[in-house]
């Protein structure tokens, strides 16, 4: 599988670093990073937690030694994705596309987050044994920075093909918070711009991401095909991932693990 990016590690140099460091890589994560955003998910049993030796400068490895780079590995796909990006949004959830079969890896802005939730949610509600819907839907409606990237897993898969399949679960999730109505406008221009003669292999990355001022963003293979800014826009894309009829319920659910926690039960 090719690598998502010049700073990314893929499968199988993951799975060689993960043998050699079989029986401590829990404790190397924990060792090479003062503040860890990984921690919280690299204790869930059904991730794999790969650790990969390189420093990362200008998207360029230049040291195998030097440096840690911490990323998680959906397990379904084999897909690997870093703890945090080069913005500094840090990885909540990792997860599958079913009909599609695309690796997903749901980042955001952690903290930010966390203090939306404790400034509008008393304390009853962040005791609850669970997150509840109601924070979940403070996340989808803010504008707090969010990015979700999809990684194809299998190669022979066009932009056509993922234009319709993207546009399906779009605009159904539009339609959905827009009162029964469609806007297949706006739905399309989310990948209005993406050339269909773009290859896409194995590997290949599409991010999505919420910029500040209701702005989403779409980029293929690092390049950045929209900036559409919407309100109703990004509040029905990241509610394909939060909402209460999602891609990957699992996924979802590992999201609310970034809630604030210190009052939980």
């Amino acid at each position: 599988m090719e690598p998502e990016t010049a700073n990314s590690t893929n499968h199988q140099a993951s799975t060689g670093t993960e043998n050699e460091h079989n029986t401590s890589s829990h404790n190397i994560v924990n060792q090479t990073a003062n503040d860890n955003p990984g921690e919280a998910l690299s204790n869930t049993d059904e991730w794999e937690v790969g650790v990969a030796a390189a420093k990362i400068v200008n998207n360029q490895v230049i040291d195998k030694e030097e440096n840690i780079v911490e990323f998680l590995i959906e397990p379904h796909t084999g897909v690997s994705f870093l703890v945090k990006l080069d913005d500094g949004k840090e990885l909540a959830a990792v997860g599958l596309r079913k009909k599609s079969f695309l690796g997903i890896g749901i980042y955001a802005e952690t903290e930010k987050l966390k203090e939306l939730l404790r400034s509008k949610i008393n304390e009853v509600y962040l005791a609850a044994a669970k997150p509840t819907a109601e924070m979940y839907q403070m996340v989808i409606d803010s504008d707090v920075g969010m990015a979700v990237r999809l990684v194809l897993v299998f190669p022979g898969i066009t932009m056509s093909m993922v234009r319709k399949n993207f546009d399906e679960g779009l605009g159904a999730s539009i339609k959905k918070l827009n009162g029964g109505e469609e806007n297949n406008e706006l739905t399309n221009m989310v990948m209005g711009e993406a050339s269909n003669e773009i290859k896409l292999p194995a590997g290949s990355v599409i991010e999505i991401t919420r910029l500040p001022g209701y702005i989403l963003q779409t980029k293929v293979k690092d390049e950045v095909v929209s900036k559409v800014e919407s309100e109703l826009l990004c509040r029905a894309y990241f509610n394909m991932y939060l909402g209460d009829d999602v891609f990957d319920m699992d996924a979802r659910e590992r999201f609310g693990r970034i809630f604030p926690r210190e009052k939980y039960v």
